[in-house]
């Protein structure tokens, strides 16, 4: 897990953020066993208690579970409720301004789109 911190947010949401892209990109797949907190306060030089919190996070969304004395694991449903909620935050949050973005910038949606899929096709090939 590589990570670069910056300014604009917390450690340990940049570092939940990583772990919740991880479950979605499918590295991390269901019932697979997370670093322990030591291990990744360690190799990032950070707080274990920032770890922690991150963790702790995770675990209050369901999208963890802690197995006491051996550690903490990804859910048999993380995936699932995860994708759901990143599309209910991405519809809310960001297709709105992303839209506003591109009126502004007098852009065609469906050229946009058209590009995309022309692009998405070329690297199957």
């Amino acid at each position: 897990m590589t990570v670069d911190w910056h300014d604009q947010s917390p450690i340990y949401r940049q570092l939940k953020q990583k772990i919740l892209s991880m479950i979605l990109d499918g590295i991390l797949k269901p019932s697979d066993a997370l670093p322990s907190v030591r291990q990744v306060a360690t190799e990032y030089q950070i707080n274990p208690i920032t770890v922690s919190k991150a963790y702790q996070e995770l675990l209050d969304q369901g999208l963890v579970e802690k197995k006491r004395g051996i550690g903490m694991f990804v859910t048999m449903d993380a995936f699932e409720r995860l994708l759901i909620s990143e599309r209910e935050r991405f519809l809310q949050e960001e297709w709105p301004a992303t839209c506003a973005r591109i009126q502004r910038l007098g852009l065609n949606i469906n050229a946009l789109v058209q590009d995309m899929n022309e692009a998405t096709d070329q690297q199957r090939e």
